[in-house]
């Protein structure tokens, strides 16, 4: 039975949503067709869809009695998690052509590796990149060539990216495709210590690239749970992708069963011209999904990004969620896991000890999760909780040319999932509802006369929860870690990082303050950030008060702190606060951002469209304009109303 306040507040979001929701689903009524998109292509236009195809593709084709699939992939040389991607295309068109099918490389979307760019101006296009992959992918299936599509990504934007480009043609089967983490590097602490070490001053950069090349090592996801490991969790719990198919290495050998299964998977689900229905990317993500999405969020621990990303693909899909669903859900959903840096373990370590079939069915029997949800493998979310194994399946591999066809027998390992009863393997990573970590899932909404911010505190110690100390106004990240070189910041303070909100400077990642700030808290001093800007996925021990809205650009609250005034960060009451006199403070000129040098270089100048036309944080950071108007037959309107 469904816990009674996962109930609740998605039955808010289900009437807080009701129209734009339909005017979502009414937008793919209206782009569905019962025969293949492409047989009502002019010849002309068909020819060229088709003209690189082989013959016996181009054969199919034509006549439209086939599906043809749709490859969107992320696949680049520059991020490790993506890597593996380049050998992709040729398994799923293999795959395909075996199930009397044909698939097609649709077009590949820009993929940043924020790894690289941390602290550096490319980091102000990372958020930005979301939204642009999200119109790639519309690019990439806008030929109207295929019956389904596999989207092949996994890192930070974009997963979210992909996943609003498939939600405008919601009208299509999908199925994302992932390559796994790779194995396991220097424990997590050790790379912690070299880097506080080098804040420190006391090991040179030669020690400290030594420590992150042991840990960032080789193909597949970085191991710690940030937002790349996050994305696959929500791919996999929101389920639109296979169950158990998240955390494999690239090289394990259920890696390319995998592959072949998504493909085989997705050509089940496309059911054009039949009675049943297919099962269409714009049904699986409902509202209940996006809650189940919240839930598996707060119960591992997982990126505060998300608390952007979400409710931007929720508005891709006529749904409308806001912090304070999430808070309230957080108050109830208890945290499962301890995977860095919410623990020293890493996203292997947490596969090994159950992952996520372990964690879906202690989920779904505890009445966290909504289990009457549609998924890639059919309805309900139980078949997640099952566990993926390798079997022999004998099978006809045809070879195929102009001349002849000749067959031969081989065997094939292929998947199948079945019922186990889990156990977590290690307690100390993996728990049950009944003896959790925390009795609430770490995430908390602050709010105050600073505006509405996120916290995260999963990994925040009771004890560092609350701070009240002077503020220290900082334009820049780059202003902080100067004053903390000079030795100017050996006291209790919140450091205020202000103009690095989505209208500012595209809201880059303050990532390299964690290691000074950690270093100021291990010190004995009472620490914090304020921030309109986010801070990485890995946000750690230090209390972050991110996100926060308004922004300074916006004249929000934070511009018109001072050095020196009182701020109270209370994650205990859920507060964000300066004590001062409301007059006083109302009163005050908003701080304003001199210098807009920062916007031009590195490709930054080319984004100026989207620093004017973003919207706030807790709306998603979106370019996209959602407006709820009635779709008719004339009119394919943008749809999912804030």
């Amino acid at each position: 039975m469904t816990h009674s306040r996962i109930q609740q507040v998605t039955e808010r979001i289900i009437k807080r949503s009701q129209a734009s929701r339909e005017a979502y689903l009414q937008k793919l009524d209206l782009q569905r067709q019962s025969q293949p998109y492409r047989s009502q292509l002019a010849c002309g236009n068909l020819a060229h869809g088709f003209a690189a195809c082989s013959q016996q593709d181009k054969s199919k084709l034509s006549e439209n009695k086939s599906f043809n699939l749709g490859i969107v992939s992320a696949y680049n040389e520059m991020l490790s998690a993506h890597q593996p991607y380049n050998e992709y295309p040729e398994i799923i068109r293999d795959e395909a052509r075996a199930l009397g099918a044909t698939s097609q490389f649709a077009g590949g979307v820009p993929a940043m590796c924020d790894g690289v760019t941390q602290g550096l101006p490319g980091m102000e296009l990372s958020l930005f990149s979301r939204d642009h992959i999200a119109m790639s992918t519309a690019i990439a299936l806008s030929h109207q060539m295929f019956d389904g599509a596999l989207y092949l990504g996994i890192c930070d934007k974009i997963v979210p990216g992909l996943l609003i480009g498939a939600l405008s043609f919601g009208h299509l089967p999908g199925i994302f495709v992932p390559a796994g983490p790779m194995t396991s590097g220097i424990p997590n602490k050790d790379k912690a210590r070299v880097r506080q070490l080098y804040a420190q001053g006391e090991v040179d950069k030669k020690t400290l690239l030594q420590s992150e090349s042991l840990s960032y090592h080789s193909p597949g996801t970085c191991t710690f749970y940030g937002t790349a490991n996050s994305n696959q969790m929500l791919m996999e719990i929101m389920g639109l992708q296979l169950p158990g198919s998240s955390f494999e290495n690239p090289s394990s050998q259920l890696r390319e069963p995998f592959t072949r299964g998504a493909v085989k998977q997705l050509l089940s689900n496309i059911k054009l011209g039949e009675q049943d229905e297919s099962i269409e990317v714009g049904k699986i993500v409902d509202a209940k999904a996006i809650v189940n999405g919240i839930v598996g969020l707060l119960a591992t621990g997982g990126s505060t990004n998300h608390t952007i990303h979400l409710v931007a693909i929720a508005r891709a899909a006529g749904i409308i969620i806001d912090w304070q669903d999430m808070a309230e859900l957080s108050d109830i959903v208890p945290l499962l896991c301890r995977v860095y840096p919410n623990g020293q373990a890493d996203i292997n370590h947490f596969h090994q000890a159950g992952g996520m079939a372990y964690l879906i069915q202690e989920l779904l029997e505890a009445g966290y999760l909504h289990q009457d949800v549609t998924t890639v493998m059919g309805f309900g979310l139980d078949h997640f909780a099952k566990s993926p194994k390798l079997i022999e399946s004998e099978v006809i591999a045809t070879s195929a040319d102009k001349e002849s066809v000749s067959n031969m027998k081989n065997t094939q390992q292929k998947l199948r999932w079945e019922n186990i009863t889990l156990k977590s393997q290690n307690e100390e990573i993996l728990r049950s509802p009944s003896n959790p970590f925390s009795r609430n899932g770490g995430l908390k909404l602050l709010q105050g006369n600073l505006g509405r911010a996120v916290i995260k505190t999963s990994a925040v110690d009771e004890s560092h929860q609350i701070v009240a100390a002077p503020a220290k106004i900082f334009a820049t990240q780059e202003a902080l870690i100067a004053d903390y070189q000079k030795g100017l910041l050996n006291q209790d303070f919140v450091a205020v990082v202000l103009f690095q909100g989505p209208k500012s400077n595209g809201m880059p990642e303050l990532h390299k303050l964690t290691p000074i700030l950690g270093s100021l808290q291990d010190k004995g001093f009472k620490v914090a950030l304020v921030t309109d800007g986010r801070m990485s996925g890995a946000s750690g021990k230090v209390p972050a008060a991110i996100h926060l809205s308004p922004e300074a650009l916006d004249q929000g609250a934070i511009s018109k702190l001072r050095d020196g005034d009182q701020i109270v960060l209370d994650c205990q009451r859920n507060l964000l606060a300066v004590e001062i006199d409301k007059q006083q403070f109302d009163a005050r000129t908003p701080l304003t951002k001199q210098d807009f040098s920062d916007q031009v270089g590195i490709g930054r100048e080319l984004f100026s469209v989207f620093r004017e036309n973003v919207s706030s944080a807790e709306t998603g950071a979106s370019i996209f304009n959602y407006t709820t108007q009635n779709v008719s037959t004339n009119s394919l309107s943008e749809v999912a109303n804030a």
